[in-house]
Formats: C-alpha cells, structure tokens, sequence
C-alpha cells in the first residue's frame, strides 16, 4: 500500500511538469550551401516556442509578476524578458564582413559587423522605456559576456521604419523602439559557451554538437544571433542562430572545394536531441552540375536535399555529410567581373586629407532591370558631424536632386551630462535599372580632449555600417516585384585629430634623466671622503 502510494504520488508531480512540456516545441535545423567562390555557408536554426504566452503588460511592472516554470524555454532568458516587459528583441555579434555580390543575403539579415542590439517596448508609467531599456542591455552584457554596457545614449537611437516589428503588435500599451550598435566588439569563445547553455540539449547532442569553437572561429565570417518575437496565433518565439562562412579551399591540402562535416567542424551528430520535435540537415544544391553528395538521398525538394534526423524518424543518422566534385583537381576562382548575386551593390567610404574635415561617399548599383526604391540609413555618433547643404546626388557626374526623397535628419542634441547623442539620417534612394548612383557629403570631425580617446587612440575610431532596407510594398509598387532583404555596408575606420600622446612619455624621460644626473652628482660629493695619499719611492 506504501508503495502504491509513492508511485501515485510521483505520477502527479510529473503530471503538471508534462502539461508545461506539452506547451512548448522545440526544433532545429542546419542548413548548409555551397557558395560559386568555393566558400560553404552554414546556418544553424534553434527554435523554441512558448504556445499560447505574452509578453508582459509594462503597465503591471509595479505587481508581483506570476512564477516561471519552463522545460525547454532558457529561464535566464525568461527572466529578463519578464522583468523588463520586452515585446520583441534581436541582438546579433558577428565577426567579418558579408560579401553580398557573391554570397548573396544570408538567411538571417542580421550580419553587421559587431554588436546590434535592438528591442521593442511597451510605454509605462511605471518604468520609462530608457530606464528599462539600461537594464536590458546590461542584463544582456552578462548573460552573453559581451560589452553590451556600452550601449548607452550616445549610441542608441529610434530607427522605426528600418526595424519594424516582425511578429504581431500588441495593443496593451504604445510601442518604442531601441537600437544601438557597437562595431568595434568582437567575438570570441566567452560568448558561444551562453549561447550553448541556452538550448536543451547544449552541446551534447543534436546539431548543436557541431559547435566546435576552433573550427567555426576560424572561418571567414561567422555571427550568432538571439531573436525573441511574439506572434498572436503561436505564442512567444525564442529563435537562436549561428551562421559562420567556411572556406574549405584554404583548409585543404589539394586545393579542393569538397566539404564533409567531418572537415568543417572536425565533429559528427553522435545522437540526436531526444526533446526536438523536428531535427534536420538542409544541403542547398549548386546549380551547376558535377558535384556528387553522400548519402544519396532520393528526396530532392526544389533544389534542396533534407536529411530528418530526428529521434522520431525511421532515417538512421548518417555518420557524415558530404558533397564533392570527382571530375575537379582543384578549384579555380571564378575570374571578375563576376555579375552580383543580390539585386543592389552598395560601396561606402570616408576620404579626406585632413583630420579635422572628410567626404562621406556612397555608391549603390542597381543590378536588376526594374527600379527600385531603397530606403537609407546612417546612424553616426556625435565623433561626426554631417553637413546637410552640402549633400548631391549624382549619376554619371549629373545632379539627380528627384532620385532623393522622404529625407529626414536628427542632428546630435547636447544632454545633461555634457554627452552628445549620435545623430540619423534616413531617406528613400530610387536608383534606376542598371544604374550607379552616387551620394556624397561633406563631414566634420569632432576635438575630442585627451582623456575621452580609447587607449589604441592612433588606431582610429570604428563608425558603424548604414543600413538599407526595403520599403514597404504599398507605399512603393515599383520595388514590390523584387525580393531583397535588409543590407549592411562595412564598418568605417576614422582618423580624428589626436594628441600628442608621446610628449608626456618624453617630459617624463627628460625629467628622470635629469633627475638622475643632477641626484648623482649631488650625492657622490656629499658623500665621498676626499683623503692624501702619499706615495713612498
């Protein structure tokens, strides 16, 4: 009877915990294509949902908040996304610069070089968004042992219209937006050991087991990324992403472009992740032919080969991808003018033969043979000062004044605490088919004092990357036939006037030198003992 007791018992404590785990879905999915360069590119997709939840009210920040029980959903996490009320969140920390000509968009847009981090908030009167929205970022800096801290009001901004909200809107309260970026953080192994401990199984089965730091570091470009958005009909969705580009030419000893999972992470899929619903391998097929890829799966769906590796699937795990070319000895570049993959090429430099003065140029080319309407964002902190009379646009060394709309401009404002905040400019580009289009304008450079310059202050400053992102389809019919994605530009190195750091190190040696001299002499007379010595013949 006792023990019939314990066991009902124990039924009914895993009867709550197994309702909890039947309202959240865990997935994931790795998909991997072969770039014309000979690169791989590989993305990995964690998805965790939470059926049925929402965000929190910001107008109940002030009552005790109910408790949070999750199975698969990270609580670490959770946490945070409660206590600051967070509708929607993305932060990214990629490493290396995206070639979009040849490897076209990525499956995640977001992969500006740096930290990005950027959140939409309810209004409260019980907390303020910027209150809440300094919690976040350090909250955040912690979690992932990034320098999310510096985030501060010298580079945050409300960028609406170039980071809308991607889930559903909620309509309890007023949304704000927040972003920041830092392009000079970078990535290393101190953030991909949090980002493990987010998922279920971490590292120890499933895709994730993949995740070598050696190898993935090593490529030529790589990022991670945590989205969390809400969607009415599903719930609260928790996206984790890792993308890294692969060069497997450089690796091999033949000179080869052939690829396994073996020799680009240096790991294998052991077993799967026993709590993931679905769990699967995307090869995306080069359109060129000659290639061979193991184990031959007959399933070919619109270019795509997907191996299901879930625990619930009859398909045995294979012990390692793989895609080869048998007829090549070794791979040979393609040669340029190679024709971009994506439908806009965007160049954007910073030149000048002073330091206290410079040109800011951008160059977008319309590859496609229909008009297209971009919008354009620059997000520059108060180191820069952008002149307005002095912007053109220009194609084919014509002033193209019409090609230039919608332009607003938020110059850097002075705070209370003697700090600028960074100033935006957004516009819409319209670039005609086949065609360059060139805008330029003229900046200044900020004197800043000698105790606000980094450490490395001859290195430069790094500026973030601009933005340009499609237009909503009703506003602008003339881009709606196109399909792109939003754009990133690399990062700007700038040169701004720099002190003299060497003329203290100087006082100080001639000084010490001195010193040293003037010491010496000083005390070798004071302390030597003059004596006759007599010499005996």
């Amino acid at each position: 009877m006792r023990r019939a007791s314990i066991w009902i018992f124990l039924a009914c404590l895993c009867i709550p915990s197994f309702a909890l785990y039947r309202g959240e879905i865990y997935s994931e999915d790795l998909r991997i294509q072969p770039l014309r360069d000979g690169r791989v590119s590989t993305t990995f997709s964690f998805i965790t949902v939470l059926e049925g939840a929402v965000p929190r009210n910001p107008k109940a920040l002030g009552q005790l908040d109910e408790s949070q029980h999750y199975a698969l959903f990270p609580l670490t996490l959770g946490q945070i996304l409660r206590e600051y009320a967070i509708t929607e969140l993305h932060l990214t920390l990629n490493a290396g610069k995206w070639n979009y000509d040849n490897w076209g968009h990525p499956h995640e847009a977001g992969v500006g070089t740096g930290a990005e981090l950027w959140a939409w908030m309810g209004a409260s009167e019980v907390t303020t968004v910027d209150e809440r929205w300094s919690g976040l970022r350090n909250a955040l800096s912690g979690l992932f042992c990034a320098s999310l801290g510096s985030l501060d009001s010298r580079r945050t901004l409300s960028p609406t219209v170039a980071f809308p909200l991607s889930g559903s809107t909620p309509t309890f309260a007023p949304h704000e937006l927040r972003h920041a970026s830092l392009p000079s953080e970078s990535v290393c192994t101190e953030n991909l050991t949090p980002f493990l401990k987010l998922l279920p199984c971490k590292s120890h089965a499933g895709l994730a087991a993949l995740l070598n730091p050696q190898k993935v570091f090593d490529a030529d470009w790589h990022g991670m990324g945590i989205h969390v958005t809400w969607k009415e009909d599903t719930g609260v969705e928790l996206k984790l992403t890792l993308q890294a580009v692969f060069n497997p030419v450089r690796t091999s000893a033949g000179k080869r472009r052939d690829w396994n999972l073996q020799s680009l992470f240096d790991r294998s899929i052991e077993r799967s992740c026993p709590v993931a619903s679905s769990s699967s391998v995307t090869v995306i097929l080069p359109e060129e032919k000659g290639y061979q890829i193991t184990p031959e799966n007959p399933a070919h769906i619109n270019g795509l080969v997907i191996y299901d590796l879930s625990s619930s699937s009859n398909f045995t795990i294979p012990s390692n991808i793989a895609m080869y070319w048998p007829s090549e000895h070794s791979f040979q570049y393609p040669l340029p003018p190679l024709t971009p993959v994506t439908p806009l090429s965007v160049k954007r430099t910073i030149h000048g033969t002073t330091q206290t003065r410079g040109v800011l140029s951008i160059s977008v080319t319309n590859n496609s043979p229909q008009e297209i309407s971009a919008g354009y964002l620059e997000m520059m902190p108060a180191l820069l000062t952008l002149w307005m009379h002095t912007l053109k646009v220009e194609i084919n060394s014509q002033i193209r004044s019409d090609l230039l709309s919608g332009l607003k401009y938020h110059p850097p404002s002075p705070q209370s605490n003697d700090r600028l905040s960074p100033s935006m400019l957004q516009a819409v580009l319209t670039i005609p088919p086949k065609t360059t289009l060139k805008l330029s304008m003229e900046v200044n450079k900020a004197f800043l004092k000698y105790t606000e310059h980094p450490p490395d202050a001859m290195r430069g400053w790094d500026l973030p990357g601009a933005v340009f992102f499609p237009l909503p389809q009703s506003s602008h019919d003339t881009s709606s036939s196109y399909d792109w994605e939003r754009i990133y530009t690399p990062t700007l190195l700038v040169d701004l006037p720099t002190p003299d750091f060497s003329m203290p190190y100087n006082v100080i040696i001639l000084s010490c030198t001195l010193m040293t001299l003037i010491f010496g002499s000083i005390f070798n007379l004071l302390t030597r003992k003059w004596v006759v010595v007599e010499i005996q013949e």
